[in-house]
């Protein structure tokens, strides 16, 4: 899945290579059939889901539907609340840092034909990636619980049907992606032990968006692009165990004193891209 520098290197000289062609976007042949490699960069933004939380499986049923409740009172030992993003402490009013923009590289290969100003074709890629998704949960104790996904590779393979106007080519996509996820979790909580029980680092799901293409020789041409993605990441659980804590822990007490499973209420990557790139044609 990784993309070489090799791969990187060869496709830049390439693209030297028709950046020296001496024809201007005016004298450009408007032929779009053919195929084409390209590279580009992105911009993404993850999109956080605000009612997002940790959830809760109490008798390991596999269903996450539990309350974790304090000894004596039956009070919901996670009343403070979630937030999306990660803690900035261990208590809610200290709240949580946004997921910052990621960014993304990756090549291209895919094929046009044109029917008089319709074009339609099919493209493939290969990125490598630096987006997170976060998500944070508070107890009462207090302690604050994060569970992180970081994007670290994508693919898809996508079908494009666009219009072209002269050297400008304007289109929409949309089709299959595919991501690898590396899970993360952290805690204040320094009683209880974690361990994690599953975790899945495949996600699949789709994208689609939109772009423009611009003929700035016959054999080279300018590509903006946005892209909206939805991967469905695997399951990711952890266990919280006993540890050093004492018997009136949330997370141990009876009728399971072997602890409580921990996942996300979400399972959803979703992201938006803002792409530049350049396509060779041959």
């Amino acid at each position: 899945m990784k993309i070489s520098l090799h791969t990187c290197a060869a496709l830049a000289a390439l693209l030297t290579a028709g950046l020296a062609t001496p024809a201007l976007a005016q004298s450009a042949p408007n032929d779009w059939s053919g195929p084409y490699i390209g590279i580009y960069g992105s911009y993404l933004e993850t999109r956080d889901d605000k009612n997002e939380s940790l959830i809760f499986d109490r008798d390991f049923d596999g269903e996450f539907d539990d309350t974790v409740i304090l000894s004596g009172t039956g009070a919901n030992a996670f009343s403070p609340g979630s937030c999306a993003g990660s803690a900035l402490g261990s208590t809610p009013p200290e709240r949580c840092s946004k997921d910052g923009g990621g960014v993304e590289g990756g090549v291209r290969l895919g094929y046009d034909m044109q029917f008089g100003n319709w074009v339609v074709g099919a493209v493939g890629e290969l990125s490598a990636t630096d987006a997170k998704d976060s998500v944070t949960s508070f107890s009462t104790t207090p302690a604050s619980y994060i569970m992180t996904r970081d994007l670290e590779h994508t693919a898809a393979l996508r079908a494009r049907i666009g219009y072209g106007m002269g050297p400008v080519l304007v289109y929409g996509t949309g089709g299959v992606a595919y991501g690898k996820i590396q899970n993360r979790f952290f805690t204040t909580n320094g009683a209880n032990s974690f361990t994690e029980q599953t975790s899945e680092d495949d996600a699949d799901g789709y994208q689609f968006g939109a772009g423009m293409e611009w003929k700035l020789a016959p054999n080279l041409s300018l590509v903006t692009e946005y892209l909206y993605t939805s991967l469905e990441a695997g399951d990711y659980v952890v266990r919280a165990g006993p540890g050093t804590a004492g018997a009136t822990n949330p997370f141990i007490l009876p009728p399971n004193t072997a602890g409580t499973d921990i996942a996300r209420s979400n399972g959803d990557f979703n992201y938006h891209g803002f792409r530049l790139g350049m396509n060779v044609r041959f």
